[in-house]
């Protein structure tokens, strides 16, 4: 089962519905059923982006997406068992991947350019996002 955790402001009027629908297609995409997943998408505002991007990926550029994995971490902790946590050893048996965070504004802008209906645009992104902590790159 995958649990879908979306976070969001009411200023932003996303729908729920096709963040679910891409999460679970691209996890049926790339073959990942069955397993119990967490992923967590929210949603922000330019400014917020703009604070993350700067202090995470130490540039001033407009993002419209960006992904944390959590492998990253989790994978050196060591549980009181002295196991090592991370993907292969989740504490509650839940696969948490990571969070997907996108930004309203910059969405739309590019779904306007695109000349994309918002929901395609919101599809295609948290697909992409799904993508990226299932560790799948693009060019």
């Amino acid at each position: 089962m995958i649990t879908i955790l979306i976070h969001t402001d009411t200023r932003y009027p996303v729908n729920r519905k096709v963040v679910k629908k891409a999460v679970s297609d691209t996890f049926k995409k790339n073959k990942a059923v069955g397993l119990d997943a967490e992923v967590s998408v929210a949603v922000v505002g330019s400014r917020k982006m703009r604070i993350l991007t700067s202090e995470y990926l130490k540039d001033d550029k407009d993002h419209e997406i960006l992904t944390f994995g959590y492998e990253e971490i989790t994978q050196h902790k060591i549980s009181y068992s002295g196991a090592s946590q991370g993907y292969v050893n989740p504490p509650d048996e839940i696969l948490k991947l990571g969070d997907i965070v996108l930004c309203w504004p910059y969405l739309l802008k590019e779904a306007s350019r695109d000349d994309m209906m918002v929901d395609d645009k919101l599809y295609n992104l948290v697909c992409h996002g799904v993508e990226h902590l299932l560790g799948i790159t693009h060019e």
